[in-house]
Parts: structure tokens; sequence; C-alpha cells
């Protein structure tokens, strides 16, 4: 909150500016807490409440204000004193009150751009639990303002207090009611595991918000399990080649849970974030070094467009045993002007594809490969979770699907394959992959989920039927050779899209034979050209 007024009283703790000495540096005062700045040529200052003691930091333009000279003045004075505004664009303050916490989430999301004010500078989002990491977070925001970036604070800690001393962009109290949780209720209830998921959620909305609106060219979060937890909901959504980068004592181990299908940059903190040392000195350096880097290519890239940016976008998804197939039908999308991007079906690969379709960058799909439906299935390796075949027909994206590589469910060594499997057919890959072929009754599940899946799709979709294999293990005289199990998979996915919208093409042919393939890549494009003229 910014309050007009006289010079500051009470005593002063910078040492070099006292009281009354007529400098014009910024300097902060004890009773109340408070820190002032200076402004215009004159002996006015300006008070800054601390961020704590209001929900955000954000401004509305009040009478008192209405001369735009004098607005554009304090909005001059705020950027060049380090009191930034909460986007570097905005030209409004309030004075006294400040509004309810409902109206500071509207109002410092909202996208006013201001010529006097904008910054041609990158800008990372620094969102963390300021309660406990407070001086850790400032030390990072002094490295990354070295670096020649703007910064946002997005406080997700629940707590009171904290010894971070810049200003706060979006308070803890703006992120909790933008996950539609309330501050004072998640402090009472002591739910450790409530707010974190309130706050994570609050922290998403407001980065969407905040990159719908071009605030952000990246985020920069640090934290132990529950910090890094909030931070890698907060950046989930946002899409990919925006540099998410989240430096963790978790990510020595297992990092699929906070990386999920995103592009997120995890670097291990190596110590934890407890203070500013000789180690953490290095590894923050480095963190914030690294963020603003980021976050400098990715607003040149905003500004210059990327390359092959006007190339409509393809999603291909492929497996070893299904790759003469996605290779062939990638040079014919390429040849009908598509950049096409081939996602490996390993569990992450369906995700990364499935989180793309939501994120609206695709024109197609060509889904050739479905084998991690029956990993999902059956109890393997590579699953990509129940969700998998669904967000390219919920957003009416045009879908060109096969059954390719549902003659097989994934696990790791031979010997991690479970018991209950044991008088099944194998195949070992390589000494880290084995492969189990699906029987007749799993292909007739798989059929079905797959093809109900297809028929309830709101846009252009196609199966594509290859009767003699659905995968390189599957032709003739291979190990996995099964015309019962194929012929149960094809007969229930034909039964679960019969009456629906769905094309089919029921070919004589097997997966990987190059004539279906570029068939498979022309049809995407009939069906994309379709959509674009409705």
């Amino acid at each position: 909150m910014v309050e007009a007024g006289p010079r500051c009283g009470g005593a002063c703790r910078n040492r070099d500016h006292p009281q009354g000495t007529g400098k014009r540096d910024q300097h902060t005062h004890d009773d109340p807490p408070h820190r002032c700045v200076p402004f215009g040529t004159g002996s006015a200052w300006f008070r800054l409440t601390p961020a704590a003691a209001v929900p955000a930091v954000t401004a509305t333009r009040p009478a008192a204000l209405a001369n735009t000279s004098i607005a554009r003045r304090m909005a001059r004075f705020m950027a060049q004193s380090g009191a930034a505004l909460p986007w570097r664009r905005h030209t409004h303050f309030y004075v006294g009150h400040p509004p309810s916490a409902e109206r500071l989430t509207r109002l410092a999301l909202r996208a006013e751009d201001d010529p006097v004010t904008a910054s041609a500078k990158p800008t990372v989002a620094l969102v963390g639990t300021l309660d406990t990491k407070g001086a850790e977070y400032q030390w990072v925001a002094d490295r990354l303002h070295e670096h020649g970036v703007d910064v946002v604070v997005v406080d997700t800690g629940v707590g009171t207090g904290g010894s971070f001393t810049s200003l706060v962009t979006v308070t803890a109290e703006a992120v909790a009611t933008a996950g539609g949780a309330s501050i004072e209720r998640l402090r009472s209830d002591d739910d450790r595991g409530a707010a974190v998921a309130a706050m994570g959620e609050g922290a998403a909305a407001v980065l969407g918000r905040l990159h719908a609106a071009g605030r952000i060219d990246g985020v920069l979060a640090l934290g132990g399990s529950g910090g890094s937890s909030i931070a890698a909901r907060a950046v989930r959504d946002l899409p990919v080649g925006l540099p998410k980068l989240l430096v963790s004592t978790m990510a020595a181990g297992d990092v699929s849970p906070y990386v999920g299908a995103s592009d997120v940059t995890m670097m291990y903190s190596v110590v934890d974030i407890a203070g500013i040392n000789q180690v953490s000195r290095a590894v923050l350096g480095n963190a914030a070094a690294a963020a603003a880097a980021m976050a400098a290519a990715h607003a040149a890239r905003r500004e210059a467009g990327a390359e092959g940016e006007e190339r409509p976008l393809v999603a291909a998804s492929m497996f070893g045993v299904t790759t003469p197939a996605v290779d062939a039908a990638r040079a014919r999308l390429t040849e009908l002007g598509y950049e096409v991007l081939v996602f490996h079906a390993t569990g992450a690969g369906g995700r990364a594809l499935e989180a793309l379709a939501r994120s609206g960058m695709l024109a197609g799909v060509l889904d050739l490969t479905t084998t991690e439906l029956a990993d999902d299935l059956v109890g393997g390796v590579l699953t990509a979770g129940p969700d998998r075949l669904t967000a390219a027909g919920a957003a009416g994206i045009p879908q060109v699907v096969s059954l390719g590589a549902l003659d097989m469910v994934n696990f790791g060594p031979r010997d991690t394959v479970p018991d209950r499997f044991a008088d099944r057919t194998f195949f070992v890959h390589n000494p880290t992959v084995t492969l189990m072929r699906t029987t007749v009754e799993e292909n007739a599940e798989l059929g079905r989920r797959l093809g109900e899946k297809l028929a309830a799709a709101a846009g252009p979709t196609a199966l594509v039927v290859p009767r003699r294999g659905v995968s390189a293990l599957d032709a003739d005289g291979m190990p996995f050779h099964d015309a019962a199990a194929d012929a149960a998979l094809v007969d229930a996915a034909l039964d679960a899209v019969g009456g629906s919208p769905v094309t089919v093409v029921d070919a004589d042919a097997h997966i990987n034979d190059p004539d279906l393939a570029v068939r498979a890549a022309d049809l995407l494009h009939d069906l994309i050209e379709t959509r674009r003229g409705q």
C-alpha cells in the first residue's frame, strides 16, 4: 500500500540516512514498521506498508490521484525506486483502506498497458513460501535484479511473518482466494496437506492469468517437499517452452510427481533451503542466473517469433515396434506443411501428448501407437494413466488413431515381471525391457476402451484398423502373432465406434505398411482442413 504524506518521522534503521538529513535514499522505520521512498524533487515521501499488512500489492486510481500526470509521475517513481508496480505497466494506486482480496485478485491480474511504465525487461515470477523461505527468496530476487530482469513475487506461504523485505506482488491472501480458499481458514485449520493443495491451485491460477496477459517470461521456485509440491502444481498447466525452474531438496530422487508431463527443470539444492551459505549461495546463484537467461531467451523468442512457429503442429505417438509407420506418416505430414512432434509411448510420453492437446497448441493428433492403454489395463510399467486418449477428443482436435502395439505390456528386466504372469508369452526386448503378449480377453477390453473414447470425441476422429498386425512383433511368423487376440481387439473397437461419427479405415495391411501410414497422414490432413473450413 502507498501512502502520500510529509517526511516520515521515527528512528531510521539506515545509519547512512538519519532522519532529517534531506538525502533522497530509500530507508525504513521501526514504529510503525514501514519503508520510505522519495517522490519528486521536494520533501514528500511515500510510505510503503509491509506487504503482509495488505491482501495484495496492486492499486486502483483514487479520486485524489485522478490527474494523469501525477499518476504517471508516481508510476515512474515506483519503477525507478525498486518498489515496482505489479506488472510494471500499471499506473493505478490506492490510498487508504485496501480493497477486498477478491477485488485485489481481479485488479492484480488485469492487463492494462501504459507506455510510461511498460518495461522491455524479461520478467521472472518467483513463487514460494515467503513465511519460511523469505531470506532465501530475497537473496534470489536481488540476484535476478542484478541479472537485469524484473521480478514478480507470488507468496504461497500460509504462515505469518518472514524475512522477505521487498514488495510482494501477489500475496498469500490473494493466492488463497484464487485457489478458492481463505487464508484465515487455512491458518486456523492447521492442515498442511489442505494448505499445500489450496496454495498450489491458487498459484496455478495466478500464473495462468499472468502468462495469458503476457506478463511473465519464466518461473523460479525454491523448496523442500511441500514447497516443491506447491510449485509443481503452480507450473503444471503453463505451456511448454515457458521456462520453469525448481530448486528442490527432492530433485535427487524420483522427480516424476513434480515434473509430470511438463518441461520443468529441476535442480538439486544439495543442502536444505535454510539460509544463505557457501553451498546454497553457489546453487541458488546458478539458479538465478539460469532463470534470468532462460527468461531473456523466452522474451526474445516471443518478440521475434519462434522459427517454424507458422507451421501447424501435429502430435504423433511412436514406439520402437511402430517406428516405420510413424516415420512414413511424419514425412508425408511434413510435405503437407505440418511440423510433427513425436512422443515416445513410454507413459510420460503419452501424458505429455495429452497435456499438449489440452494446451490448444495442436492442429491435429496422429495417435498410431496406443500401447500405453495396455499397460494401464494389465499393470505394466509404462502406463500413461486412465485419461490417455481423451484430451484431443475433449478439445475437439482432429485425430487419427490406430491400435499400435496393443499386443504388448511393458515390464523391466525379466526377473521383475510379477509371478502371476509366469505362464504368459514374453519377449526380452533388451536387458531392461521385457514385453508380454496381451491375451484375447485383454485385447477385447482394450478395443472396447479405445473405441468408447473415440466415440465420445467432440472433434473429427478416425480409426485406422490394420488387419495384418499391430506391431513389428505381431506380424506373420513373429513371436507375438496371435490372430485370435488381434481379432478380439479389432471387433471390440469396431463395435464401440459403431453408430458414432468416427470414420473407420479397415485395411488389409500391417500397421508398418508405408502406404497405410501415408493414408493415415492424408486422412488427418483432410480432417484438419475440414475443421478449418467449418
